[in-house]
């Protein structure tokens, strides 16, 4: 555990440096993408939900449906819109819960990282950060928006041999991470960005090899023209961390 504050009750001990970063942690530890003074972004919410697995500590993320029009097969957290009234703590929960049955009682929301914004959509989103207190099974509630759900477990994300720079067919490069069982599927982009700087924050990064590259499958490319776009643009929702 790092220095810098009391231990919060409740989580274990790997995750009060995680509950110490949602304090200190800055938009710009995450991206150089934040929302500007007068932006008119339309506002989500993502749940980053950490809990203990068989191998430790883990975070729950969904696959979306490979057939989907817009991020096909993109690895996410679960996560959408806000809802008039919402705030983003009950967005993020509700959002999780259409998604894969979560139980929001299930959760302790530990915080909320800074405000992160995706220019090309111009959707400003807030990552609220949750400890699983009491995990319960989750399911693909929606076969038509989720393929499946991944409980990645933090040993394998800071594991060099799943660590890849994943490059798109424009010449977009990005970290990334290979999970699943089968370390098939490519965890890149926006959540993996997040995943990699927030990890780079807590110094739980190890040293992986850059020059692995992976290229992205053709099924997450199919009819989805505004990343192709967004690739040549090298607004891909998140930069790539400094090294």
């Amino acid at each position: 555990m790092s220095a810098g504050g009391p231990a919060r009750p409740g989580l274990p001990d790997w995750m009060q440096p995680v509950a110490e970063a949602v304090s200190s942690i800055e938009a710009t530890d995450l991206t150089r993408f934040v929302p500007p003074e007068d932006s008119d972004a339309r506002e989500g919410a993502v749940l980053m939900l950490f809990g203990e697995g068989p191998r430790g500590g883990e975070v729950l993320l969904t696959e979306r449906a490979h057939d989907m029009r817009s991020h096909p097969g993109q690895v996410s957290f679960p996560g959408g819109s806000i809802d008039p009234g919402e705030t983003v703590v009950e967005a993020a929960l509700r959002e999780a819960e259409e998604e894969v049955g979560l139980v929001p009682s299930s959760v302790d929301v530990v915080g909320c990282l800074p405000q992160l914004w995706l220019p090309p959509s111009n959707f400003a989103v807030t990552p609220v950060v949750g400890w699983w207190r009491e995990p319960s099974d989750v399911s693909v509630v929606s076969r038509a928006e989720v393929h499946a759900i991944h409980h990645a477990a933090i040993a394998d994300l800071v594991d060099p041999e799943n660590r890849v720079t994943v490059r798109h067919p424009v010449g977009y490069t990005s970290p990334g991470f290979l999970i699943g069982p089968k370390r098939d599927v490519i965890l890149w982009g926006f959540t993996g960005g997040i995943i990699a700087r927030l990890f780079d924050f807590l110094g739980w990064t190890r040293e992986w090899d850059a020059s692995r590259v992976r290229d992205l499958p053709a099924y997450m490319l199919a009819g989805d023209s505004r990343v192709q776009r967004n690739a040549r643009a090298g607004m891909l929702d998140i930069e790539e961390p400094e090294r």
